[in-house]
């Protein structure tokens, strides 16, 4: 009986060993997968990298900082009586009512000229109010002028590095030379002694034997921002309230001013009457130095009057309406100044005790009096808390003072200083020179400030009759508020 199999169609047929054959060729076997899988094994190889989009960003941040830098570096840098005459009307105006004050921050160092703004009666009791970090005399003209409406001699001041003050000072580094550098000086070398000199160098020694030495260390002068810490600031006041015959002053200290000048008071509290503190912070200014500090931010923020605005608005002021943006962006971006105050912000004290402060002898008998703005009067809560024997009043302004809030600060300060008894010295009004009231008398006359403005550069030499003297009032401003 026959028996017959059938083979699978699955299964592949037995082969033999005959090498001359070629075995037969596989069948193609026919995919089952289902369908959704192809699909999806399709898309995934068609999804985007996510490494891509940050891969772009990054590149897109990095170039627009480079532009940003590149254009700043290239913008030209005008020298300061092309900076001066290129003022509006009214930063122009501001300066003539002042006058430059010469003092040093440490012995053989050059002189810095800082800008000073008074008014009031020179027999009256003296205010010295000493600006934060950012602003300058110019935020306080109407403070100023209302304190000297009330009988009040006020002064405020420009910090070094802050608006018409000087900005950078000339610096002699020592460098060591090498690479191109001492190409140069062989050359300058050889240009000194002569060609021949350098021939017959090469000709016996193989050679220009310039130097024996391999390292060789220059000087080179660099003009660099003014950056000074809390001592040297306290030099500052000091050689200026000696300079203007200030003391016993009244001391107002406004935002970061308090960690520059708290241990000058310290040191110096026998020429201090009272002290006041106007928004005081020892933590971070009213305006952030990180948006001074932090690139493509700065020149945003410093390039465009409605963003400069904008930070106004949410940092230092309740209500930007009114108040001369403009003007406080020139100041602070003009003659580098956003670089030094960067550098001060860097050097401030903000490690100071400010009960321990307080508790030091000779500040402990100081009369101190907070104003605090209504708006910051929670985060300076702290002030409070370490100053509980201080007088404490608020006001409805913002961190810096404002226009239509002037008076209301004045009056705080006023009545705190008019409480004290009357100072004992007399002080004789100076007589404006000759050649000072003609000028006057000229500018008085004419329709427009650039016939008495044209000389009013920062170097001082035209059209005030300077008499420069390291210490001492140097200057005789147009138009200066002196009362009687």
């Amino acid at each position: 009986m026959a028996i017959i199999t059938e083979e699978e169609p699955d299964q592949e047929p037995i082969t033999t060993n005959n090498p001359s054959k070629p075995p037969p060729p596989k069948p193609a076997k026919e995919s089952h997968k289902p369908t959704t899988s192809q699909s999806s094994s399709s898309s995934s190889t068609t999804a985007p990298n996510p490494f891509t989009f940050w891969f772009y960003f990054t590149i897109s941040v990095s170039l627009t900082t480079l532009l940003f830098i590149s254009l700043s570096s290239l913008s030209p840098q005008k020298d300061p009586k092309a900076w001066f005459l290129s003022l509006p009307t009214s930063l122009r105006h501001h300066y003539s009512m002042g006058r430059t004050v010469k003092v040093q921050t440490a012995p053989n160092q050059p002189s810095i000229e800082v800008f000073t703004l008074q008014n009031g009666p020179l027999k009256s009791d003296n205010v010295l109010i000493v600006h934060g970090l950012g602003c300058s005399s110019y935020t306080f003209r109407h403070l100023v002028n209302s304190l000297g409406q009330k009988g009040v001699h006020v002064v405020a001041i420009d910090l070094p590095g802050s608006g018409f003050s000087d900005k950078s000072e000339v610096v002699v580094e020592e460098y060591v030379v090498g690479g191109f550098g001492k190409l140069k000086e062989i050359y300058s070398e050889i240009k000194e002694k002569g060609l021949f000199w350098g021939f017959d160098q090469l000709v016996e020694q193989g050679y220009v034997n310039y130097e024996d030495n391999e390292v060789r260390v220059s000087k080179r002068e660099v003009v660099k921002p003014i950056e000074l810490g809390p001592e040297e600031m306290g030099r500052v006041l000091g050689q200026v309230i000696d300079s203007m015959g200030l003391a016993p002053v009244d001391l107002v200290l406004h935002d970061s001013a308090l960690g520059l000048g708290a241990n000058w008071v310290y040191e110096n509290w026998g020429s201090v009457r009272s002290v006041t503190l106007l928004d005081p912070t020892l933590r971070e200014t009213a305006l952030p130095l990180w948006v001074l500090g932090l690139p493509v931010v700065r020149e945003v923020a410093l390039g465009f009057g409605f963003m400069f605005s904008r930070v106004l608005g949410r940092f230092c002021l309740n209500s930007v309406g009114g108040f001369d943006v403009e003007e406080h962006r020139i100041l602070l971006k003009g003659r580098d100044g956003r670089k030094s105050v960067v550098g001060m912000g860097k050097k401030m004290n903000y490690s100071l005790d400010l009960g321990e402060w307080r508790n030091l002898n000779g500040v402990k008998d100081l009369p101190l009096q907070v104003i605090l703005s209504k708006e910051w009067r929670e985060e300076g809560g702290w002030v409070a808390n370490a100053l509980p024997r201080a007088t404490f009043v608020t006001h409805s302004g913002g961190r810096w003072p404002q226009e239509d809030k002037a008076d209301e600060v004045a009056e705080s300060i006023y009545r705190f200083v008019s409480s004290f008894p009357k100072t004992t010295k007399q002080v004789e009004e100076e007589p404006i020179p000759e050649h000072a009231r003609k000028m006057f008398d000229e500018a008085k006359g004419s329709d427009h400030h650039h016939q008495h403005h044209g000389g009013h550069g920062h170097d001082h030499h035209d059209g005030h009759g300077h008499v420069h003297a390291p210490g001492y009032v140097d200057a005789y401003g147009l138009g200066q508020g002196w009362g009687s």
